[in-house]
Formats: structure tokens, C-alpha cells, sequence
């Protein structure tokens, strides 16, 4: 058996395939045939897509219900789960926060500029059926950036179950899922990037299954008057997660490791890392003052 590897790009990023076969044509075709779902659901879902299902909702805020399908509702739903599971931290109406946070430009929103805008936030605002969606204020929005990389990385993970493979690693932007180990038995490494240190690693995790997700401060984000802003974006206040760096977690699913890491994040030190362990779930963190938490034994 041979390693190939193939790297393409979608949802703004480099990705990449890493599978064990056999000869190279039925390596390639398998990674061709996860590329293109990853590709057909960043069309779907993409919200920069004037024709994605998520443009078409968004347009309709204020209006009548738009169709959806099963594959949309079963990520709804997901994200009802987490929202549920979140207290409420984890909330696909808070993209509407990006017309106030430039991560371009060192400026940090007024209470005044967040103001309108945390008053289209509110995931219980939505009105959900099974056939239809409907936002009920003009002005909000549906962003799925919080689960829609995470659920490709799990259907590319489908996809090459489904044609045989049992040694591959998918990676899209950071997010893995792994089926089974390396060609020799041991388990993949994944290094873990260091929040704060260009082209470093504070981890390399051996993982043979399901799927591991990492959110942190470092990805986007300003600093103004000594005070790090990350992307991450408390729904409640509008402002950013504080406390953790980094949060990875392994999970059966890059859906459930994804949604993981960013409530963590916004849970905070204590309170996220509390709650990871009492869902049973491998993380490995580095907190605010650089110490890190490994419970991925």
C-alpha cells in the first residue's frame, strides 16, 4: 500500500486528501470524489454564494418561508442541538456581527455600533419546520461558518468509508476526520498549531478514528490597547471569547468536535473546560496564561 496525497482549495482555504491504496487511479478517484462533495456543499451552504440555500434565506429575512430539504434540516437541527446544549453561546443568527467587526482594522465596536445589531440575534427567533425555514425580522441572517467545513470533513470521511479505504486522513483548513491508523499500525500524528508562535506546534496528537477540530484566538483577530478581539463572538454581548488560546477536541464526528471547541472558547477557562469534561470528550487546551490543560489520554 502506498501513502498519495491531494491537496485542492475550497471554503477559502487549502485542503487535503491522504488516503492508503493500492495503485494511484483508484486513490485518485476516491480524492476527486471527496473534493467535489466538499465543493458541492460549500455551493449549498456558502453564504458569499448569491444562489446557495443560505443567500436564498437570508434574503427572505422579514418575508415568506423558504424550502429546505432534509440535508439542510438535519444542520439545523444540529444546530438547535447545540444551541440547547450551549445555553445559548452557540448561535447561527450571529454572523449579523460582522458588520461591526473588521479584523482588518484596529478598531473595536461601541456599545452603540452592537447595539442593533445584537437585536437581530436570536436563534429562537427562527420559525423551523420540517419543509421550511423562515427569519422573521428583516435584517437578521443564517451563517452556517460555525458546522458547515466540519459536516464536509465528516461527509468526505462518508464518502471514503463507502469506496473501501479503512487508512485515510481528510483535512479541510485544520479540520480532520481519520479512518483507522497509518499503513504500518501506528496512529496519525496531527500537530497542533501554537496560538501565539508563528510555524510551531505545542502538540503532536496520535488520533486512528473519528475527528478533531481546533478553534482559537489566533486565527482572526485585533489587538487594541493591549487586549487581544478574536472572531469568536459571544452572541449575548457581541464581544469576543476570553480566557482560552486554543481548544482542540476529539470527537466521532467533526460536527461535534467543531461545535465543541468554539462553545468551549466561549464558555471561557473554567466554565469551558468544565464542560468538555463532563461530555467525555478528549481536548487538549492552552489557557490564557499559556499553561496547558492535556486531557487527550
Amino acid at each position: 500500500m502506498r501513502l498519495f496525497r491531494m491537496s485542492f482549495k475550497a471554503m477559502a482555504a487549502v485542503n487535503e486528501i491522504q488516503l492508503y491504496a493500492e495503485d494511484e487511479a483508484r486513490a485518485k478517484a476516491a480524492a476527486m470524489a471527496t473534493r467535489d462533495e466538499v465543493l458541492r456543499i460549500e455551493a449549498k451552504f456558502s453564504r458569499y454564494r448569491p444562489d446557495s440555500i443560505v443567500s436564498r434565506i437570508n434574503a427572505a429575512a422579514g418575508e415568506a418561508p423558504v424550502p429546505i430539504d432534509e440535508e439542510t434540516l438535519g444542520l439545523l437541527a444540529f444546530a438547535d442541538a447545540c444551541h440547547e446544549n450551549s445555553g445559548g453561546l452557540f448561535d447561527p443568527t450571529a454572523g449579523v456581527l460582522r458588520a461591526a467587526w473588521n479584523f482588518q482594522v484596529d478598531h473595536v465596536p461601541s456599545d452603540a455600533e452592537l447595539a442593533p445589531l445584537l437585536g437581530l440575534i436570536g436563534w429562537k427567533k427562527v420559525e423551523l419546520t420540517d419543509t421550511t425555514v423562515r427569519l422573521p425580522e428583516y435584517g437578521m441572517e443564517l451563517d452556517f461558518g460555525g458546522f458547515g467545513k466540519e459536516y464536509a470533513v465528516d461527509r468526505a470521511a462518508v464518502i471514503l468509508k463507502e469506496k473501501g479505504f479503512t487508512s485515510a486522513l481528510v483535512n479541510l483548513a485544520g479540520d480532520l476526520a481519520i479512518l483507522g491508523t497509518l499503513d504500518d499500525g501506528l496512529p496519525w500524528r496531527v500537530g497542533i498549531k501554537h496560538p501565539r508562535v508563528a510555524d510551531a506546534v505545542i502538540a503532536q496528537l496520535p488520533v486512528s478514528s473519528g475527528a478533531l477540530a481546533t478553534s482559537g484566538d489566533y486565527e482572526r483577530f485585533i489587538e487594541v490597547d493591549g487586549v487581544r478581539h478574536c472572531h469568536i463572538l459571544d452572541p449575548r454581548t457581541g464581544r469576543s471569547a476570553r480566557g482560552l488560546r486554543s481548544v482542540t477536541v476529539h470527537a466521532p464526528t467533526c460536527l461535534v468536535a467543531g461545535s465543541a471547541t468554539t462553545i468551549a472558547m466561549l464558555k471561557g477557562e473554567r466554565e469551558g473546560l468544565a464542560w468538555l469534561k463532563s461530555l467525555g470528550l478528549k481536548h487538549y487546551c492552552m489557557l490564557g496564561n499559556g499553561e496547558i490543560v492535556d486531557r487527550f489520554k
